[in-house]
């Protein structure tokens, strides 16, 4: 059987999970965890249709999702926090009018065919579409770079409405893992008051110092025993004035003080 002296094993944390939708390159943010944090963190791309499906399920601690810009409703399960904008294009083929521009707004593609995102199935179908010619599509500059192709170009749109990527989890997670993510993508340093590992750093060090102290006091305690009292006055001297007037003329010889009789 374990004693109290025998050294306690702790089981390692399990891994923290996060998923993100395409177009987000969550790698700088996953760098700085590994650098800081000795726990594992695994990380997949999800759908943009299912990514809060796979916190709800159980699947991620954290999820990288695409928001519009205005106008969107936080699910009251989630926390969210927006992060960035992301700046809008229009693919086209590469043979296509589009291409002779550096930048359009969306006045100028009246009586174009845009397509429809979702209609497309997901932005690596929807790009092969585009190269076909039969239509123009509208998508996040990050996504058009990751399914970019030679026979499509893209062009930076305005007029048209923006998307922002945030970080979502769980509302009432008590993981501190996914708090200390949260920090790292918002920019705190390694030694920010607000992460939760230097918070518990913090606490541990103060505890260890009360220890110390404690431990330290009770050494001059055990040491010396009570600290004796100060004396009041020259070794052999009486402890009150009371004393000394009551025994002024009797100390010698030790009369009684008692009064003469008058001849």
């Amino acid at each position: 059987m374990p004693t109290d002296a025998s050294p306690r094993q702790t089981r390692p944390a399990r891994p923290l999970t996060l998923a993100y939708v395409p177009g987000v390159t969550p790698g700088k943010w996953i760098g700085r965890w590994t650098e800081r944090q000795d726990r594992e963190l695994h990380s997949y791309q999800c759908g943009e249709d299912t990514v809060f499906d796979e916190l709800r399920a159980g699947r991620a601690d954290l999820v990288f999702v695409r928001v519009p810009e205005e106008g969107f409703v936080r699910p009251p399960d989630l926390s969210v926090i927006a992060l960035y904008e992301e700046r809008p294009v229009v693919a086209a083929a590469k043979d296509s009018a589009v291409a002779a521009f550096e930048e359009l707004d969306l006045a100028d593609l009246a009586g174009e065919i845009l397509l429809d995102l979702q209609d497309m199935g997901g932005a690596d179908v929807g790009m092969e579409v585009v190269a076909s010619g039969a239509g123009l599509l509208v998508l996040p500059m990050s996504v058009a770079k990751l399914y970019s192709r030679r026979d499509v170009v893209a062009r930076p749109l305005t007029g048209f409405p923006a998307t922002r990527i945030a970080v979502a989890w769980l509302e009432g997670s008590e993981d501190a893992g996914i708090e200390e993510f949260v920090g790292i993508v918002r920019g705190r340093t390694a030694n920010s008051s607000r992460q939760p590992s230097v918070q518990e750093e913090q606490k541990t060090t103060a505890r260890q110092r009360t220890k110390e102290r404690q431990s330290r006091s009770g050494e001059k305690a055990g040491s010396g025993g009570k600290p004796a009292s100060k004396s009041t006055g020259r070794p052999g001297a009486r402890g009150s004035a009371g004393n000394k007037a009551g025994g002024a003329k009797g100390g010698k010889g030790g009369k009684s003080g008692k009064p003469r009789r008058s001849r």
